[in-house]
This record gives structure tokens, C-alpha cells and sequence, in this order.
């Protein structure tokens, strides 16, 4: 799935720990280890910008659209939760 490949090029770029990604249809799972100098919102600006930059260049039908993303989302900390609960979760979402 090119939005994965994307995601992907940005956490190698970055230095980002990818531990778990799911792709749904109108929202995405990102589970991230990152250096705690990346805000989340750079994070998201970075993925979704991206995201749209390319998306929209091999997918012409895409420009149609105003937008591919809205400009919120939601990001919170692992706290108690350890790491393999987080990433069950997110794995358990496919064909929700």
C-alpha cells in the first residue's frame, strides 16, 4: 500500500521507530518511538504532507478533492500500557 511505503521512507528518514502501522479506511493507526525533540504535530504535519505531496502526483483523480487529510488527530503516550498491548491493539483494528 503506497500510503504504508511513505510512511515507511519518513521513519527511516527521521529516525523513527515504526512499531506497529494500520492503514483503515478513513483514519490511521501509528504506534512511533521517536527522540522526544519531534513534536506530534510535526510528526503528523510531516507524514501527512508527504502523504499528500505524492499521493496526489500518482493519483490525479486525488486533486479533485480539496483536501486528502482534516487537519486533526489524535496522539497520546504509552504510559502503563506496555508496548506489545499497544501493538496488539493496533494489529487487532485490520477489518474493523
Amino acid at each position: 500500500m503506497r500510503l504504508q511505503d511513505i510512511i515507511f521512507e519518513l521513519c527511516v528518514e527521521n529516525n523513527w521507530r515504526l512499531i506497529a502501522l494500520e492503514v483503515m479506511p478513513d483514519h490511521v493507526h501509528l504506534f512511533l518511538e521517536v527522540d522526544p525533540t519531534f513534536s506530534p504535530s510535526t510528526i503528523i504535519k510531516r507524514i501527512k504532507g508527504r502523504a499528500s505531496h505524492h499521493l496526489r502526483k500518482e493519483y490525479p483523480h486525488l486533486l479533485k478533492l480539496p483536501t486528502l487529510w482534516t487537519p486533526s488527530y489524535f496522539c497520546a503516550t504509552t504510559g502503563n500500557a506496555s508496548t506489545e498491548t499497544i501493538k496488539k491493539y493496533i494489529e487487532n483494528q485490520k477489518g474493523k
